[in-house]
């Protein structure tokens, strides 16, 4: 396999592990805590994740690129600089940051909650905010090691981390809910608020982890400094100048997901009630942005995977002026997404019903599983806008990314009212899948204009990857059709989670297997994929 796709993989399978673990805590979360405590928990998550969106600046991925650029000139005295000033920056961005939402915790608990619920009190909202803002001394700083490590294409550093800081953040939160709810029996709001200070403890253990590998590859990175010849000797304020350049639309880019998701925080449940479903509004949005969005992301990982572990590589051949390989991983990672995100978004959509009852429970599934159906494609398109973006940042077109997702938050805030109050919870769904898919289309349409990048490959791929999932599709439509004179999903969670398991591995199966024999993996990925060959034997005939 080819180095960017080796990267690619390291990075995706941890971020895939990330995503997966958290997932399954949400399952005994979800069950000490309930759709309250998931509503409760979401309404301080979302302003978070854009407050450390803000935070960095966009600076950690950009600092990947600068890396990139003045590794492949020969200069690694500047990437040194760049990494202690970075460092510096956001040390005050994080401190800003932390002191901003520490103290306007109420006035952003006031644009969640809807004045007169008798479920969620602003006090509450207001503490859950305030005990996760203390994560923002922490991470800017930590991101920027790890877009250090990335420019140098190491991709180690980032992706065992990013799994130490979930597991200690899940098992220092699971633990404080037990305590808190199930020993003690204390208030809903006191255990998420222990929920979501977990998100410092995960971020001083990836700290730690960030330590020792710098420790350990430090003699290595030294000898490059050494070696090399000459240095640019850019001054600083010229430095931040290309790098903040580089980092504006990276804002957004890490951004996006929160926005739209920050946007239903402010006009979801109002909306509801005026619709006339405020009976629903709690449980549809934990259902929807809290549980089912965790649900929907996995899929993306991937895309997450590509867009950290692709751009040091388009970069530099961008830099290089090397037309032609950079169409090749251009294409080599679009092609990717839709091998690998397609059949997942579609297995999820026939198995919303399934996935939702085996993983939080049957109650109240015959509405939040066609949810869960509905939101499903919405992970196809994010990872088409996360890796799109990301092209669009290796071949200096970055600011063509704030175009595109502020037509899409254009368009997702003033649908968002207007499709809840015509479908209910589903048109905040709508919303979101116009919105993200409109911007999908303009970034490409852009890459495909500046990059000059055939559209044909792809194409021709992407059928082919439809056609096999079609397939797939269709098996598990009839695996559903025969388990439904012998089981009921929908009353007995064990039998969702007998239907999900059967379904997943007889649909996911057919779907490798084809892609296997037909030679598109090796393909797509550049390469033999060794593992299957251990296990499948492909028809020569």
């Amino acid at each position: 396999m080819s180095k960017i796709v080796k990267g690619t993989m390291l990075l995706t399978g941890a971020t895939f592990l990330s995503k997966f673990l958290g997932m399954i805590y949400l399952i005994p979360f979800e069950a000490m805590v309930g759709d309250t405590g998931g509503t409760l928990y979401g309404f301080a998550y979302i302003p978070y994740t854009i407050f450390i969106s803000i935070s960095t600046l966009g600076v950690p991925l950009a600092v990947s690129k600068f890396v990139s650029k003045y590794n492949s000139l020969g200069d690694y005295e500047t990437s040194r600089k760049i990494l202690k000033s970075g460092m510096q920056l956001m040390a005050l961005t994080g401190l800003v940051a932390f002191l901003l939402m520490f103290f306007g915790a109420e006035s952003l608990a006031k644009m969640s909650i809807r004045q007169g619920d008798e479920e969620i009190s602003l006090a509450s909202v207001t503490n859950v905010i305030q005990m996760v803002s203390f994560a923002l001394l922490l991470i800017p700083s930590m991101s920027i090691v790890r877009g250090f490590f990335q420019g140098h294409e190491s991709m180690a550093p980032t992706a065992v981390s990013q799994v130490v800081e979930q597991v200690a953040r899940i098992a220092f939160l699971l633990i404080a809910v037990f305590i808190v709810v199930e020993i003690f029996d204390g208030p809903i709001e006191v255990a998420v608020g222990f929920a979501t200070f977990a998100a410092f403890i995960g971020a001083l253990a990836s700290g730690l982890v960030l330590y020792i590998y710098w420790r350990k590859r430090k003699t290595y990175l030294d000898r490059h400094l050494e070696q090399q010849d000459y240095s640019y000797d850019i001054p600083q304020k010229k430095m931040f100048k290309e790098l903040l350049g580089y980092a504006g639309p990276f804002v957004l880019v890490g951004i996006a997901i929160p926005l739209y998701q920050f946007i239903d925080n402010l006009t979801f449940m109002d909306a509801m009630y005026v619709a006339g479903q405020g009976e629903l509004a709690n449980t549809a949005y934990a259902a929807i942005i809290m549980y089912g969005h965790k649900l929907v992301v996995i899929p993306m990982t991937l895309a997450t995977g590509l867009s950290l572990s692709m751009l040091p590589a388009v970069t530099a051949s961008y830099t290089e002026q090397k037309t032609q390989l950079m169409h090749k991983q251009i294409n080599q990672v679009f092609q990717i997404v839709v091998l690998l995100i397609l059949p997942a978004v579609v297995g999820l959509a026939v198995l919303s019903g399934e996935a939702y009852g085996a993983l939080y429970g049957i109650e109240g599934i015959e509405v939040k599983g066609p949810w869960l159906a509905w939101y499903a494609p919405a992970s196809l398109l994010f990872g088409l806008f996360s890796v799109s973006a990301a092209v669009l940042q290796g071949i200096n077109q970055q600011n063509f990314t704030v175009i595109s997702l502020t037509a899409g938050l254009i368009i997702k805030s003033s649908l968002n009212i207007p499709l809840i109050l015509a479908f209910g919870a589903k048109g905040s769904i709508f919303a979101t899948l116009l919105a993200v898919g409109t911007a999908v289309l303009l970034n490409m349409w852009r890459v495909k204009k500046k990059a000059a990048f055939p559209m044909g490959p792809l194409f021709k791929r992407s059928l082919l990857v439809i056609i096999f999932t079609a397939i797939m599709a269709a098996v598990l439509f009839i695996l559903k059709f025969l388990f439904s004179f012998v089981m009921d999903p929908t009353s007995s969670r064990l039998d969702a989670m007998i239907v999900l398991i059967t379904g997943v591995t007889a649909g996911g199966g057919i779907y490798l297997w084809l892609a296997y024999q037909s030679t598109l993996l090796e393909r797509v990925l550049g390469g033999k994929v060794r593992v299957l060959d251990r296990f499948l034997k492909r028809n020569q005939g």
